[in-house]
């Protein structure tokens, strides 16, 4: 199996929303891992965003050319 990795970070629930659809529709493997701590009620995604998502290596670029095109401001890792 390739190296996963963490291919950006993602401001809001829609943000994740969009990109999860395109990525399904695509059957581009990926993990949605969101910040929020129950605990917390949610502290965390205030400061770090909603979330980020993971997927392998080799389709890291195809990624980042949708969030640019989703969001040209959107926060790379």
């Amino acid at each position: 199996m390739s190296d996963w990795v963490k291919v950006a970070v993602l401001d809001n629930q829609i943000a994740a929303n969009l990109l999860e659809a395109w990525l399904q529709e695509r059957k581009i493997p990926y993990r949605l891992r969101s910040y929020h701590d129950i605990a917390y009620d949610g502290l965390f995604q205030s400061q770090k965003g909603w979330g980020h998502v993971e997927a392998p290596e080799a389709y890291r670029r195809e990624i980042d050319e949708y969030l640019q095109d989703l969001n040209p401001g959107e926060k790379k890792e």
